[in-house]
Order: C-alpha cells, then structure tokens, then sequence
C-alpha cells in the first residue's frame, strides 16, 4: 500500500471528499498533537483531499501579533501566548469548515477544547517519542524545547498532555510513514465518526 489509489482507488477520494463535506455542515477537522507529530504536514494533505482551505493557527498568531512564537514566548510569556492562541482559534472556527492545525498546548487550554469539540472534529496525531524527537531535533523554533535535555522535556510534555489529547474525537497513529497515508487514514476515520454521530444542523 503505497499510495492513496493503491487503498482507495482514483475514483472513491473525490466521493468520500464530497460526502465528507456535506456532512460536515460549518464543523471543521481539528489536528492536535505534540510538536512533530505531523499537524501541519497531515494537515495539509487532509485539506488537499477533502478539498477545504488548510489553516496553521501558530502562522496565524504571528500574523495577527507580527512576531514569532519564540519572540511572543520571549516578550510575554507562555500564559499571555496561550490567551492569544485561544482566541485566534476560536476566531478560526468560526469561519469554518476548515482543517485546522493546532499548536501543541492549544488542547490543553479547557475553552480551547470546548470550542473544538463545538465547532469541529478533533484527531490527535499520537506519535512515540523516538519519532517525535527525530522530527524536531532539526529546528530551532520550539520554545518549550530550549533545554540541555530537550529528550527529558519531551518525556514530560507527553506525560501530561497525552491524557489529555486522548480526549479527542479520534486518534491516528503518525509514525514514519507517507503524509498521504495518514493523511487518507485521518480521511476515513472522519467519515466513520461522521457515519456513527448524529450532529445538529
């Protein structure tokens, strides 16, 4: 299984996308995870398949606030930076359907969560620690992971976000494997959940 026609089939992508959409109404996908989990990445191949706009919410904080994350985590801190991410998201929401990627505390914000699950469909991107570190060990811009043992840190973020990611509406394994793949598995479980919930119009 090498490819997305390889599962589905050229044909099946374009009526699942289709079908996925009308059933969605105004909700969107919501991706949460831990950094390098893939959210952006996943994410972007979602939105290409569904055929929704596909939306960085940390692009779109340093957008509205003209700095950097490090820079906004620098200048005020990470509880003046969760308040602003709060509010940039639920803002995002509201123009939705979209696909949504999330930094990795948004979802332990408590009116974060409630406006996802609200407005949207979360899928957390649950990935061991052995590929989350080989993922982010080649940038520089996680705050979080400014620390001689970024390794340790992580151990810990996983220890006290994982139950809370646990929370969301799905779960997707993201390991060392084609964006595509996850991507139209993340597709799949979407369509799943939207045939197994009733949700109002």
């Amino acid at each position: 299984m090498n490819s997305i026609d390889d599962i589905l089939g050229t044909a099946q992508v374009p009526e699942l996308a289709r079908s996925i959409r009308e059933r969605l109404g105004h909700r969107s996908i919501v991706l949460v995870g831990l950094m390098g989990a893939g959210k952006s990445t996943v994410g972007k191949k979602l939105a290409s398949l569904v055929e929704l706009p596909f939306f960085d919410a940390d692009n779109e904080i340093e957008k509205v606030s003209t700095m950097t994350i490090p820079e906004l985590f620098e200048a005020y801190g990470e509880a003046e930076f969760r308040d602003l991410e709060r509010r940039v998201i639920a803002r995002m929401l509201e123009e939705g359907p979209i696909v949504l990627a999330t930094g990795g505390g948004a979802y332990m914000n408590e009116q974060t969560r409630g406006a996802i699950a609200s407005e949207g469909i979360s899928i957390w991107l649950n990935a061991e620690l052995d590929v989350l570190m080989n993922r982010v060990v080649r940038k520089q811009n996680r705050p979080l992971l400014k620390s001689d043992n970024p390794r340790a840190v992580m151990e810990r973020l996983m220890s006290e976000r994982y139950p809370v990611y646990a929370q969301a509406d799905l779960t997707i394994l993201s390991r060392e494997e084609k964006k595509e793949i996850i991507a139209l598995e993340a597709m799949q479980a979407v369509s799943q959940h939207l045939d197994n919930k009733e949700f109002p119009r």
